[in-house]
């Protein structure tokens, strides 16, 4: 639907612009028309005034020269001597190299009339009064207009659209969330009495760990669409609890390590479980596209205030024309998937962290590095 509206006013605006171009060419033209008129009779009574055949007429030529105010007019002798000028804005200095080359801009515009005098041939120059010029250039202004008013057009159909998508993601979140509570609290309760039954037993640990881990992610998925609780917290050990969930749940060819460097604590505001939720994430991708063998290193650094965080994979890599596109919602190149993944992150990191999130580079079969930019408390 949102298409069908660009295009109505890329039309419309094509339509106007085309429109006043037409009729602004249009008056122009006849202004010329009129102002050339204008300037003949005004040339024909200082011509007459010049003869001194004016009788007593003399107010009312005098009447018509001063009543030019607005055409640019150039009077020349014969021999190109200047003679009077009206209307013209003299520069301060080389006044006579001036006159020279607007009169050559003039002449070739064909601007110009001979007035024939009874001992010599004298020459009247005009130009566009102001008001022309301006015709000439409102079609660009009012394509100006145009312009800005499609971008914001454009803009907030966007914003509509985004904020649409956006509403459903969120009711999709909490739907699922809502969906899970329940059997995730049966699936505790039932884990607690097997513990209680095999108490030593470790296959029922780790059930149990799993279904908290459930739980954990559910509210994840109830918080999305409300704003999180930050709290300063040990960066350093926050990444530590998420890849060490990823690799303990991953093949052994899989070898995630993280490198902090420079400091031997990084601090930031964090949601814990949704940031957590944001590594996990990056981490099973880089799984995906290493098809659960290769390396996954996080760097840690600090850069002035901010700390930065770039997770290299060695997968299949991703094309730069991508880059932005996979953090849009339903965008995806799994056969299975919703495409969610990368654009809850980016949710996360961006509107509830105040970081960024970014493909820093992507070569084809040789790895991805993503980097997220967070504030240092």
């Amino acid at each position: 639907m949102n298409r069908h509206f660009k295009l109505i006013f890329i039309i419309a605006a094509v339509i106007i612009f085309a429109a006043s171009v037409f009729f602004s060419d249009r008056m122009v033209q006849e202004m010329n028309i009129e102002e050339k008129k204008s300037i003949e009779i005004w040339a024909e009574a200082n011509k007459k005034l010049l003869e001194e055949k004016s009788g007593g007429n003399v107010d009312l030529i005098l009447k018509i020269l001063e009543n030019n105010n607005s055409i640019p007019v150039i009077w020349v002798g014969e021999n190109s001597n200047l003679l009077m000028a009206r209307n013209v804005k003299e520069p301060e200095k080389d006044v006579v190299q001036f006159y020279k080359k607007y009169i050559e801009k003039l002449k070739a515009k064909n601007n110009f009339f001979v007035v024939n005098l009874e001992d010599e041939k004298q020459y009247v120059y005009y130009d566009d009064s102001a008001l022309i010029k301006q015709l000439q250039y409102f079609p660009y202004v009012q394509l100006g207009v145009i312009f800005i008013f499609l971008a914001v057009a454009f803009f907030a159909l966007s914003n509509a659209q985004k904020s649409e998508q956006n509403k459903v993601w969120v009711g999709l979140s909490k739907e699922t969330a809502h969906q899970l509570g329940t059997p995730i609290s049966s699936m505790l309760a039932w884990g607690d009495i097997l513990h209680e039954k095999y108490p030593k037993d470790t296959m029922v640990s780790e059930m149990g760990k799993d279904v908290a881990r459930l739980q954990i992610i559910a509210e994840r998925f109830s918080k999305i669409g409300s704003t999180p609780d930050l709290q300063p917290v040990n960066l350093n050990q926050t990444l530590k609890n998420a890849v060490e969930y990823i690799d303990n749940r991953s093949s052994a060819k899989v070898k995630i390590q993280t490198h902090f460097k420079g400091e031997k604590e990084f601090a930031a505001a964090l949601n814990v479980p949704l940031f957590e939720w944001v590594i996990e994430n990056l981490c099973k991708n880089a799984i995906d596209a290493m098809d659960g063998s290769g390396n996954i290193d996080l760097y840690v650094k600090k850069d002035g205030r901010n700390i930065i965080i770039d997770l290299h994979d060695t997968g299949r890599g991703i094309e730069r024309k991508l880059f932005r596109r996979i953090f849009k919602p339903g965008f995806t190149t799994k056969k299975r998937g919703w495409g969610l993944g990368l654009s809850l992150a980016k949710r996360i990191v961006e509107q509830y962290h105040h970081g960024k999130i970014f493909v820093k580079h992507s070569t084809p079969n040789a790895g991805t590095t993503f980097r997220i930019i967070l504030k240092a408390t």
